[in-house]
């Protein structure tokens, strides 16, 4: 009640104008609805708001929803010219008066309470390495007899012979070589420090940025937070991001792979669970791990092909998801091998004993994909599916023979749904997750799966135009 009131003063004392009730859907993609700041009151805090949810992909064709305003989440939007404060939601079906199942947020607080109940530990800890492209200017087409895209920006190498009016400067990236250089190699320092100072507006703290491998790509660091509120502020990073690059007249990506023969963008996911003040994943085993830990690992790779369903929904995922640019194909773990897809990171203390998952990229569901991944490591511990041995050498310098005994992740989006439709049962434990939420899911990702498979691709004209 404390808040609540806290909030309705700060209306008061701000002169907030209006309130954006925000709800993410399966897909991921943030929604919104606009009050007047007046209709907000205690009432509405437990009563919630009631909307049409019939256009919303994935959930019931023919039904109204209640917007239920979680008070920890207000924040004041720093890119509206009226004075808003956006208050992230939960879902109810008022037939039943239940979180409503399709609800991805409502998936993610059962999941906490899940491990909450298993007495494993109180507090999960999720911290996320976020990639993305920053371009000036995309321009794609679908028309049947017009398919294609062109993507440009000042950094790409494409635009070395280019003619600019000031004259072309030269300064950029080389191909799989951004990593980190000062500028003006690195153009869009600035445009990163206002992405974080815009973010701290909000209530997101983040450790880092820097320029990462690819020309035009990026990455911010957030500091870690509780599993529900880390899948909040990733869809207010993505819309702060998105916000920023928009006004300096520059367009921001998610796609984990925009560019061919260049480095994709993934969202590395550091993952940990506390316990009475106390990481369970530290220990005196494998990387300072406890044993509690190796099987959470076991869990993630056992499960991996269906988690990917979840981390890498798009088709665009596993362009990403080939050998040779870093990518974490490999279902391996080690604390020497970037290229394995479960890292252990260094740490100077038991307390950040923690593992990183690799393979997941932004175009997941935060709430699904941190849930998954956490149903899948808590499967391993309760049925103590150990990792075997660490793999500390260069897993792309193994001969073929020994390559061929480490399983990979899924391969394309099509295996992933069909990995998930028969390995769900780990999801379900607790009644985390729902059947039928899955089914809905899996039927979303098909449809877009199949439009990508029916559409004819320029490389086809490469390769077969002239045959």
């Amino acid at each position: 009640m404390v808040i609540i009131n806290n909030i309705l003063q700060q209306i008061k004392d701000k002169n907030i104008r209006f309130v954006d009730l925000r709800f993410t859907d399966l897909k991921g993609k943030l929604h919104h609805i606009t009050i007047e700041s007046g209709l907000l009151n205690e009432k509405m805090f437990s009563d919630g708001v009631v909307f049409d949810a019939s256009s919303i992909s994935g959930w019931k064709p023919i039904n109204d929803m209640r917007l239920i305003p979680d008070p920890v989440t207000a924040h004041i939007d720093p890119f509206f010219a009226q004075m808003t404060m956006i208050i992230i939601c939960n879902i109810i079906d008022p037939l039943t008066g239940d979180q409503y199942n399709h609800d991805p947020r409502a998936i993610a607080c059962r999941c906490e309470a899940y491990v909450k109940s298993l007495k494993l530990g109180d507090t999960i800890y999720i911290g996320p390495e976020a990639e993305f492209f920053i371009f000036d200017d995309v321009r794609y087409q679908i028309d049947p007899y017009n398919t294609g895209f062109k993507l440009d920006s000042s950094e790409l190498p494409s635009n070395d012979e280019r003619e600019y009016t000031m004259g072309n400067l030269g300064h950029r990236p080389r191909v799989k070589k951004g990593y980190v250089p000062v500028p003006p190699i690195d153009s869009c320092q600035d445009i990163r420090s206002e992405m974080l100072t815009m973010l701290r507006t909000v209530g997101i703290e983040v450790e880092r940025h820097h320029h990462e491998v690819a020309a035009a790509q990026h990455e911010i660091g957030i500091k870690y937070d509780t599993l529900v509120r880390q899948a909040d502020k990733i869809q207010v990073f993505k819309y702060v991001v998105h916000q920023v690059a928009n006004a300096y007249g520059k367009t921001a990506t998610f796609m984990p792979k925009p560019v061919y023969g260049d480095s994709g963008s993934g969202m590395h996911v550091h993952l940990s669970i506390w316990k009475d003040d106390k990481p369970i994943f530290a220990g005196d085993e494998y990387g300072g791990l406890s044993e509690i830990c190796l099987c959470f690992i076991g869990g993630i790779i056992k499960h991996a092909k269906a988690l990917n369903a979840f981390t890498n929904p798009s088709t665009n995922s596993y362009k990403r998801l080939v050998p040779g640019f870093e990518a974490p194909v490999l279902l391996a773990y080690s604390a020497r091998n970037r290229y394995a897809s479960c890292r252990i990171p260094h740490g100077f203390s038991p307390h950040s004993r923690r593992v990183e998952i690799r393979f997941p990229d932004l175009t997941a569901n935060p709430y699904l994909a941190f849930s998954a991944l956490v149903m899948a490591g808590v499967d391993g511990i309760r049925n103590r599916i150990h990792p075997d041995k660490p793999m500390d050498k260069n897993l792309y310098d193994l001969p073929p023979t020994e390559l061929e005994n480490i399983p990979t992740v899924s391969s394309s989006l099509k295996e992933a749904l069909a990995a998930l439709d028969q390995d769900r049962t780990f999801l379900q434990e607790g009644r985390v997750f729902d059947s039928e939420m899955i089914d809905s899911f899996i039927q979303l990702k098909i449809h877009e799966n199949l439009r990508y498979e029916t559409m004819p691709h320029p490389v086809e004209f490469d390769m077969y135009y002239s045959v």
